[in-house]
């Protein structure tokens, strides 16, 4: 048996901070919308900290500091997977110095004529 998370949304998170404000005890809140008095102190301390941007959805409350985290990991494949197709191509051009090397000194007077 898995337990799952509840997913609240901005505008029910943002209905039972507005319940507070006007009055309501947090016991009472809580009760009427199923949820433990912590999380409600939680989301009325979101909302006084981050205003309009509290309750930006996943938990995550700025956005773009996951979305540039995502971004320099992006970054940083990028960087290794250049990394290595320059060490390839590297291997490749020696490989073929050696092939032209070899094939050269093998090569015969007669073979050359045909």
């Amino acid at each position: 048996m898995s337990l799952s998370r509840r997913k609240f949304t901005k505008e029910f998170k943002d209905a039972a901070v507005r319940r507070l404000e006007l009055g309501a005890s947090i016991t009472e809140v809580a009760r009427a919308c199923e949820v433990n008095p912590n999380v409600l102190h939680r989301w009325r301390r979101e909302l006084s900290e981050h205003g309009a941007k509290a309750f930006s959805g996943n938990g995550k409350s700025c956005s773009h500091e996951s979305q540039i985290a995502e971004l320099e990991r992006k970054v940083g494949r990028q960087a290794m997977e250049i990394d290595f197709l320059r060490r390839c191509l590297q291997r490749v051009e020696e490989q073929r110095k050696l092939q032209a090397l070899t094939t050269r000194s093998s090569s015969t007077p007669a073979s050359r004529t045909k």
